[in-house]
């Protein structure tokens, strides 16, 4: 028997159908009153029926399918599972790039609304122990709502997509412009802003509007993310459907897009000239100077200066089918989030004090991770910029490993790279934040790339 989720979800694809360019608005709430919310050009819901174009995150609890995720995430993982299900459970045929449609952004653009003022359980789940917002449950959240976008952009206007997998291949970067608050509504908005051949960019923005006149200050969070097509039944990369941008904001988003595609293949692409790898030796050895003094003569170290491998913190865990994605791998908004809780305790355990999420750097998904992998997740603070005494940064680098007792073999599955730093008002009371310091050459390389990945590359 289906879940009221389910027909709710049903009718608004049918609904849908003659309008392809209806974007839909997924509600958090647990709650059964949600608010109904719809795109501007959808058809709204009877008056009779008022609740049938929305997805009750918390009703979704129809029985699993083969491969179904098990229920064990938040209501908002749940509700976006729930809303690509059919196309997952009713695939086409294959299509050649030429047969191929192209379609607007505003055909993939979806919200999801998390009414916190009035949702107490919600607010609940999301809510860590400072009364702030779980970072790092947003950013799972995050990965799923791209997820549903990338179906959705594929997807046919019956609600059916072709045979295919869908996979985050990488995020750009995640980007917090201001705290977010767990008392006060806020809403995810996404949509796909550029295509290759079987590779799309999606960019996504937590608002929450402090100022219902101005749009532009009220978002708080923006990410870019990017989802490869893989063929189900071969693996090999797949054609997927065009984007046309329509407004000028479109058309600019697809430009920054496109201009950053380049520079990731420029980056892939470079060369060091012998100047260059001088340069580089010469930076190692002045990193390494430091780090030299704290194995021969530890009593003249520098007070303010730790050894990075003294920063260390580590966990692990098995991976258990309730982790994992609609193909069957592990979901891998839990891994980013499993990433940042262990790198938010590591710039706790640092700086002494709670510290405040800046940023995440690009993360590329090395290797998959299947159901039973036993992944080890080992985290360091890279180096710090002390410099400004206001706010100082902390960097961090956490390294997913899948190892495997029985093959006796270790993988990187991920790398992250994280920023935080502290509340001004701690620096006021005279906190210190210390440098860290490399002890072998590899550690003093792994910081040499890291502030190099930084440093901004022109184009041609």
């Amino acid at each position: 028997m289906r879940s009221s989720a389910g027909k709710h979800l049903s009718h608004s694809l049918r609904r849908n159908r003659g309008n392809p360019e209806a974007g839909f608005w997924i509600p958090a709430s647990r709650s059964c009153d949600s608010q109904k919310m719809w795109n501007s050009t959808a058809v709204p819901p009877d008056e009779t029926s008022p609740d049938q174009n929305s997805i009750d995150a918390g009703s979704s609890m129809r029985k699993p399918v083969s491969l179904w995720p098990g229920m064990y995430h938040s209501p908002v993982t749940n509700a976006l599972w729930e809303a690509r299900r059919n196309m997952f459970e009713n695939p086409t045929g294959d299509y050649s790039q030429s047969g191929l449609a192209a379609k607007p952004p505003s055909r993939s653009r979806t919200s999801i609304l998390y009414k916190f003022s009035s949702d107490f359980v919600l607010r609940e789940q999301y809510r860590n122990p400072w009364n702030e917002i779980r970072t790092g449950k947003l950013v799972e959240d995050l990965d799923a709502l791209a997820g549903t976008i990338s179906f959705k952009h594929c997807s046919s206007g019956d609600g059916s997509a072709r045979s295919m997998i869908l996979v985050t291949a990488s995020v750009d970067r995640i980007i917090m412009k201001r705290p977010i608050r767990v008392d006060a509504d806020l809403s995810i908005v996404g949509a796909v802003t550029w295509v290759g051949r079987s590779s799309m960019e999606m960019q996504l923005q937590v608002i929450q509007s402090q100022d219902a006149s101005d749009l532009s200050e009220s978002v708080a969070l923006e990410a870019n993310f990017t989802f490869v097509a893989r063929d189900a039944k071969t693996g090999k990369s797949t054609p997927i459907n065009p984007v046309s941008p329509e407004t000028e904001h479109e058309k600019l988003l697809w430009k920054e897009a496109e201009e950053r595609n380049k520079l990731r293949k420029q980056k892939r692409g470079e060369r060091k000239e012998e100047h260059e790898k001088l340069k580089d030796l010469e930076r190692l050895n002045e990193l390494l100077a430091e780090g030299r003094v704290f194995q021969d003569m530890p009593a003249l170290a520098d007070r303010d200066s730790i050894l990075i491998k003294d920063t260390s913190h580590e966990n692990s865990l098995i991976c258990q089918p309730q982790q994992r994605n609609i193909h069957g791998r592990i979901f891998g908004g839990f891994l980013m989030r499993k990433a940042f809780e262990l790198a938010f305790s590591n710039a706790y355990t640092f700086a002494g004090v709670s510290p405040r999420f800046l940023e995440v750097d690009r993360v590329d998904f090395i290797k998959p991770v299947d159901v039973g992998n036993f992944l080890r997740f080992k985290s360091r603070v890279l180096y710090t910029e002390a410099n400004s005494s206001a706010e100082p940064l902390i960097n961090i680098e956490v390294v997913a490993h899948v190892t495997s007792p029985e093959l006796r073999s270790s993988e990187v599955s991920n790398r992250f790279y994280f920023t935080f730093s502290v509340r001004p008002e701690a620096m006021k009371d005279g906190l210190r934040i210390r440098n860290v310091v490399p002890e072998t050459e590899e550690e003093a390389r792994r910081v040499i790339e890291r502030v190099d990945a930084e440093r901004p590359i022109s184009l041609p």
